[in-house]
């Protein structure tokens, strides 16, 4: 039994190492275009239901293995998120308090709507910032300010500053675990795994829940 964790273990860390090394061999603009355009979906208005966003730009950070790289990659994942929430800022100006009616909110989820207009609110227009690592809600409230005809003047550098954020934690914990990698079967030992195991059942139990709600 032990012989067969290990060996899972090892298999494991083959897996993640092999993962990383072909993304770090691929062009670093394609990459980053790659990232951009991820970003882009998880904060474009109901694109994040459909494309793994946060989780493309989670593995495609493991190319940003060196500071100009990771300072690239910030930017380009940043200015992706916040081109994604310009969408949803223009939807909500054009179609205003209808925007709750919509097909796409109603997929999104129409209590993840009610919150982000409580959030604006309550925070006004820093509230696409507040809200900016809230999942489904950091998608809506762009919309919301929008249809709250919230001032571009004060969307903007909100916007900004939440992307900013978003891009920061993705590319920061891709970036780490792609230097981290190589050193996974140096550092931990069969614990280690089980922890490191159950975490990830964690967290893929969690997107999938996400996401049927979603759907629902």
């Amino acid at each position: 039994m032990v012989v067969h964790e290990h060996v899972r273990g090892r298999r494991t860390v083959d897996l993640i190492t092999d993962v990383v090394q072909a993304i770090s061999d691929l062009p670093f603009p394609v990459v980053g275009v790659v990232a951009g355009a991820m970003a882009f979906a998880e904060s474009g208005l109901g694109l994040g239901s459909i494309v793994p966003g946060e989780t493309g730009v989670l593995l495609l950070g493991a190319a940003a293995g060196t500071p100009v790289r990771y300072v690239v990659m910030l930017l380009v994942v940043a200015l992706g998120v916040t081109a994604g929430d310009h969408v949803g800022y223009l939807l909500g100006r054009r179609y205003g308090v209808r925007m709750r009616e919509l097909r796409v909110v109603r997929r999104l989820g129409v209590r993840h709507w009610d919150r982000a207009t409580t959030a604006l609110l309550r925070y006004g227009a820093a509230a696409v910032f507040v809200t900016r690592l809230i999942p489904v809600v950091r998608t809506l409230t762009p919309a919301a300010a929008g249809a709250a005809q919230v001032r571009y003047g004060r969307f903007l550098p909100a916007s900004l500053a939440g992307s900013l954020l978003w891009s920061a934690v993705y590319v920061s914990l891709g970036a780490f675990a792609g230097a981290s990698a190589a050193h996974l079967e140096r550092l931990l030992g069969r614990a280690s795994w089980v922890l490191l195991g159950v975490l990830v059942a964690l967290v893929v139990a969690v997107s999938l829940v996400r996401r049927f709600r979603r759907r629902r």
